[in-house]
């Protein structure tokens, strides 16, 4: 059943409900479809802040060419959540469900973030089902262990704090308080923080208090969702991809994450492409531009 979202600048964009079971709990998560042409899906990146709808300025862009279907993660989104551990094997699993039940005959992927090592994960071990990869400011590892240098003990002890009842609520708010969420997304997600509307703050309070919301956050920040424990099990994934690989990435990318950029981007097999402006969330931020960057190479 399908309702719609009437946009003021492109095509309206019809919104749906999915129903997704892991480990016997339910899972409600949403879709978004827009345009007619061949199928491509648009994975957003895993953050406390993330959802499908940092994929509608592309939606917006090539509905004219295709049929965008952007769903949320398990865990993360704009519905409830349930009490879970979340797991890299959870989200591999739903993206493969998801595939072969919603989206069966792919032209091609769109995965930004940490999204990009779950397609590259199952592109490796289905060649045909993704179609075309194009991966958006790709990443492999937490912020946490970014910021280390690797994993350490404590963070499963973060994530053990976190799970807890009441303790764990207070403790998931103090880390997502509006001064820590601006320095976040004006540090290493947006070029123009500044600039972001009222309305866009309040969707994303919204996202970070939803119930259940601070358990699939604390696994990814912690590095408890890294579908790879090392660059070069994450390049292995890429290696391992037997059709075309786009990698795009804005001018202003934080120095540790284009240093994994630019690893990727090494490999002879991958295509790469650098939009003059915009960090972690170029794609979102300067839309205009990533469609002119990945074009090409999408409908060639």
């Amino acid at each position: 059943m399908y309702s719609q979202m009437t946009t003021t600048d492109g095509p309206t964009i019809h919104t749906r409900r999915v129903r997704w079971s892991w480990q016997g709990q339910d899972v409600t998560l949403g879709v978004d479809e827009a345009g007619d042409g061949p199928a491509i899906l648009l994975l957003p990146a895993l953050s406390s802040i993330s959802t499908r709808r940092e994929m509608h300025p592309l939606m917006r862009r090539l509905a004219d060419r295709a049929h965008l279907v952007a769903t949320d993660w398990p865990g993360f989104g704009d519905q409830p959540r349930p009490p879970m551990a979340w797991t890299p094997d959870a989200l591999s699993s739903f993206l493969e469900w998801f595939v072969r039940q919603e989206v069966p005959a792919l032209h091609a992927t769109v995965a930004a973030g940490h999204a990009a090592s779950y397609a590259l994960h199952l592109a490796a071990r289905h060649p045909a089902l993704l179609g075309r990869l194009v991966l958006l400011a790709p990443t492999w590892r937490g912020p946490l262990p970014t910021m280390t240098g690797g994993d350490r003990p404590w963070f499963g002890r973060i994530r053990r704090i976190v799970g807890m009842p009441v303790v764990g609520s207070a403790v998931y708010r103090l880390n997502v308080n509006p001064p820590v969420v601006r320095m976040m997304v004006a540090g290493h997600v947006y070029s123009e923080a500044q600039a972001l509307p009222v309305a866009w703050w309040a969707q994303k309070r919204a996202v970070m208090a939803a119930p259940g919301a601070r358990f699939a956050s604390v696994a990814f920040v912690t590095g408890g969702l890294d579908r790879v424990n090392s660059r070069e099990a994450f390049l292995n994934l890429a290696r391992a991809v037997q059709g075309p690989l786009l990698v795009a990435y804005g001018g202003e990318t934080p120095p540790k994450s284009r240093a994994e950029i630019d690893a990727l981007a090494a490999l002879p097999s991958v295509q790469t492409v650098m939009t003059p402006a915009g960090k972690l969330a170029f794609y979102e931020e300067y839309p205009d531009e990533t469609c002119t960057a990945i074009s090409d190479f999408l409908f060639r």
